[in-house]
């Protein structure tokens, strides 16, 4: 009976448990995200689902009862802070608990021109494992540039922290 040499499956069972993970990761499409605020009607706040990219038209944010597709060419300001942005916070209502946290939490802002012409404003916090690739991936697509609200968020965003 042939078997193989125990030298060689340790290693490879090592890569096994390694790889393992990555893969599972790159198979689940989008960042993970739960929706805190903005202007979207459809959309409720603490609604959890995926920010979606992966089709080259419409960024797609997507819950268990909602789907809600963004076109591309109608985005127009995509922000990243680890706190809600003032310029849409008006807005917003964001619990207190969630602003005193010394958690860093990441908050991914989407303004985008709607249907009828009128301004709309998203306001996500996303998983801090997705953050970086989302932003790519929404900066790729839109062809806009992220704006960071400080340098904090512009090393996290970047990869730098």
């Amino acid at each position: 009976m042939r078997g193989f040499p125990v030298s060689g499956v340790a290693p490879a069972l090592a890569w096994l448990a390694l790889a393992l993970p990555w893969t599972v990761a790159a198979g689940q499409d989008g960042g993970r995200a739960e929706y805190v605020g903005g202007t979207v009607a459809i959309l409720r706040a603490k609604m959890s689902g995926r920010i979606l990219t992966t089709d080259d038209r419409v960024m797609v944010f997507q819950s268990e009862r909602v789907r809600l597709e963004v076109p591309y060419d109608q985005i127009n300001v995509l922000e990243y802070g680890q706190q809600v942005s003032r310029r849409y916070a008006l807005g917003i209502i964001v619990s207190p608990l969630l602003l005193m946290s010394k958690k860093r939490r990441h908050f991914l802002t989407v303004g985008f021109r709607d249907e009828q012409d009128r301004q709309q404003a998203m306001v996500f916090r996303v998983d801090k494992e997705d953050i970086r690739a989302l932003l790519a991936a929404l900066e790729a697509r839109t062809g806009r540039r992220v704006e960071f609200q400080d340098e904090e968020a512009r090393k996290v965003g970047r990869g730098g922290g």
